[in-house]
């Protein structure tokens, strides 16, 4: 039998008629309230709740009996990560914490992650581990009573959502547009996403139905957002009452037909079931040249969800207490294409670091030493049993490039994303050109003697620009540290160190089609914590770059990323993955955060500007030039939960090098004439929401 695709690719438009052949309603003719009830034995299977006992369960242990709490006098709720367990068995006199850790982390997060935890019924974390002197007795009762309460959610059809935020209602309110999925190519289904726009039908379980038992109907694209679309229930018309927002790539949305190839009962809705006395007809004229879904959608959708990357997998990444070097680290875990490393010396996997497995951050063993750059030696010998070098061919590759003749020199001057603080593109110096078209590069006014503070770019990365970049396309250049003639003008700059401008053709100059739009909504890495994905919107775009605005947060927060960053996701890529989404801060949430007490300096260490973030931070180390800098990476202390903890963000204090008003430290440059005869400005387009053709650098004459 043909479905509704097969016959919208094989009927040319013009000649499509209605025709009752379709085979997707087969389900639907032998339906009833009797042969529903009985029909598709394997989903009444799953849905069967196994009922709670009446009387208290009796938990056995080497011969001794004992009697499960009540769950009211006998049980308590950690107010940290929400896991029930015996009252006597938790820590402190209050009994309000599970463990130590969870008392010291409370203190660092608000009360709104604890309620959060609890509502959300999350299982306690690697950090929530109930003290080992507790009894065997409290052990057992803390897991039994979280039985139960599993079992009664249940039976309750209280299902826990996958996250906390509702995107759906979060995009309707504000009248937002999400990223589509084709921008991302790295993310899951990002290649392959095909025609799937408003107006396609599929077939999603109907909740609006007496029925027991799980029953089908169709719905319609309303509209998209990401991985997430709003449906309407076919027959509802203009109604809006009904409508419900899903992510498309859960295995219970099908192409229209799936009910009738799987036997699965296809119901209207009981709002509207006397609204037509022939369903059958309806749906073949309103399904006549309709698109659906491809048939295998939910194969594909299986298949972008396995990464090559696996657990205890070694790389060489960059270490994030001194950038200008790699380490070797293993591969814990692997949640959406997101690497969790944890670095090979480190004690109880305590020091991590996460990132994505194509981000430029990570490559494989031997590449540091195959380009001669800086790397630390671990004092471990041989491998463990399991470990495995990850093969190259799973990194992403980049560009060849002649370094023969014209390249990179060192000592020339460029404008550069401060990987330390990602909201400002900076006066910067090419320190050293390695080998495969790779520099190492250096904030001016803000580097360490030893230069442990450089950061490694490929000559062909996004992230570098050519001189005068930022003031033809109308973005705040941070001058060096300490520089006293201001505005900031790059011809009496060159002149005066005596450097020369890296020449405008080595730069990258690729504007690919990627799609992105003004004001549109994606989950985004905060790349100051990057173990948190957040709620994001972009701000701006220059050609091919993008700035990152995460909702609820000050500008001053603000992310410059590339379009085809992989540390950006669309709408749903969280609740596909199994990631914790991190909501928009609140107002209170700010205050609350900025309330925290600063921690003490420690001097000899490097960190960037530190982000916002929601999570505990642990030390917060210097740089010896002054330049405050910000983990890499986030908590260092910690090992991070698979999913990373909601809390209030730690705001972040300004680095030493910004005067106290962003006024007077990031003044817009003005167009200028050359002042010098071997410069000239070529007039450019900011914030294009096309990729246009202009030109946007500082043209070099010959």
């Amino acid at each position: 039998m043909e479905n509704a695709r097969d016959l919208a690719e094989r009927t040319p438009r013009s000649d499509r008629k209605r025709r009752d052949s379709f085979g997707m309603f087969d389900g639907y003719d032998s339906c009833s309230e009797e042969s529903t009830s009985s029909s598709s034995s394997d989903d009444s299977e799953d849905e069967v709740v196994p009922s709670i006992p009446a009387s208290l369960p009796i938990i056995k242990n080497n011969g001794q009996v004992y009697t499960y709490p009540d769950g009211k006098a006998g049980m308590a709720t950690c107010e940290m990560c929400g896991m029930v367990g015996v009252r006597d068995a938790f820590y402190s006199k209050t009994k309000r914490f599970c463990s130590v850790s969870c008392s010291r982390s409370y203190s660092s997060n608000s009360k709104k992650a604890s309620i959060l935890a609890r509502l959300q019924g999350k299982p306690p974390t690697k950090k929530a581990k109930v003290l080992q002197k507790q009894p065997l007795m409290a052990k057992l009762a803390a897991y039994a009573q979280y039985q139960a309460s599993q079992q009664n959610q249940a039976k309750l059809k209280a299902v826990v959502p996958g996250e906390s935020f509702d995107w759906g209602q979060y995009i309707c309110s504000s009248n937002t547009v999400g990223a589509p999925v084709s921008c991302f190519k790295h993310a899951p289904m990002g290649t392959c996403w095909g025609d799937i726009e408003v107006g396609v039908r599929i077939e999603v379980p109907n909740s609006d139905t007496n029925f027991s038992t799980k029953v089908y109907w169709i719905a319609e694209i309303i509209k998209l957002a990401g991985f997430k679309a709003l449906l309407r229930y076919e027959g509802f018309d203009s109604d809006t009452s009904k409508d419900f927002w899903c992510n498309l790539c859960i295995p219970e949305v099908h192409p229209v037909g799936w009910c009738a190839s799987s036997g699965k009962p296809l119901v209207p809705p009981k709002s509207i079931q006397h609204k037509y006395s022939n369903w059958k007809t309806f749906l073949v004229k309103r399904l006549t040249g309709a698109k659906t879904l491809p048939p295998n959608f939910n194969d594909m959708v299986q298949e972008n969800m396995q990464f090559p990357f696996k657990k205890l997998m070694r790389v060489e990444v960059v270490d994030k207490n001194y950038l200008s070097r790699t380490r070797v680290a293993l591969v814990e875990q692997v949640i959406g294409g997101r690497l969790r490393l944890v670095y090979e010396e480190s004690q109880g996997g305590a020091d991590d670091f996460w990132c994505h497995m194509y981000s430029p951050l990570i490559h494989n063993i031997g590449w540091s030493r195959s380009i001669g750059h800086r790397f630390k030696r671990s004092d471990i010998t041989r491998k463990l049993d399991g470990q495995v070098d990850a093969p190259p061919q799973l990194f992403q590759k980049t560009k060849e490039v002649d370094q023969s003749g014209d390249w990179f020199k060192d000592g020339m001057k460029l404008e550069a994303i401060d990987p330390l603080n990602l909201s400002a593109i900076c006066v910067a110096t090419v320190r050293k050109v390695l080998a495969d078209g790779y520099l190492m590069i250096g904030i001016d006014g803000s580097e360490a003697v030893d230069g442990s503070d450089w950061f490694c770019y490929h000559g062909t990365s996004p992230s570098i620009f050519p001189v005068g970049f930022c003031e033809i396309n109308n973005i705040e250049l941070t001058p060096p540290r300490g520089y006293t003639k201001l505005p900031f003008k790059w011809f009496d700059y060159l002149r005066e160190t005596g450097s020369v401008a890296a020449p405008v053709r080595l730069f990258n100059k690729e504007v690919p089609n990627h799609g992105f739009r003004l004001g549109m909504k994606l989950e985004a890495v905060d790349l100051m914590e990057p173990r948190l994905v957040c709620v994001a919107t972009v701000t701006r775009i220059v050609h091919r770059l993008l700035r990152i605005h995460f909702d609820g947060w000050e500008d001053e927060y603000d992310q410059w990323v590339d379009c085809e960053s992989p540390d950006l996701y669309p709408v749903g890529w969280c609740q596909l993955t199994g990631y914790q989404l991190q909501p928009p801060a609140s107002q209170s949430n700010r205050e609350m955060s900025q309330s925290v007490p600063k921690q003490k300096k420690k001097a000899q260490q490097y960190k960037g500007q530190k982000k916002k973030r929601k999570i505990p931070v642990g030390r917060r180390p210097f740089s010896q030039a002054g330049r405050r800098r910000s983990s890499f990476s986030g908590d260092e202390e910690q090992s991070p939960p698979p999913y990373p903890a909601q809390g209030p963000a730690r705001p972040r204090p300004r680095t030493h090098f910004h005067l106290t008003h962003k006024s007077e430290s990031l003044l817009r440059m003005k167009e200028e004439t050359a002042e010098v005869d071997e410069f000239t400005f070529s007039q450019g387009t900011s914030d294009q929401e096309s990729n246009g053709s202009g030109s946007y650098y500082i043209r070099q004459e010959p």
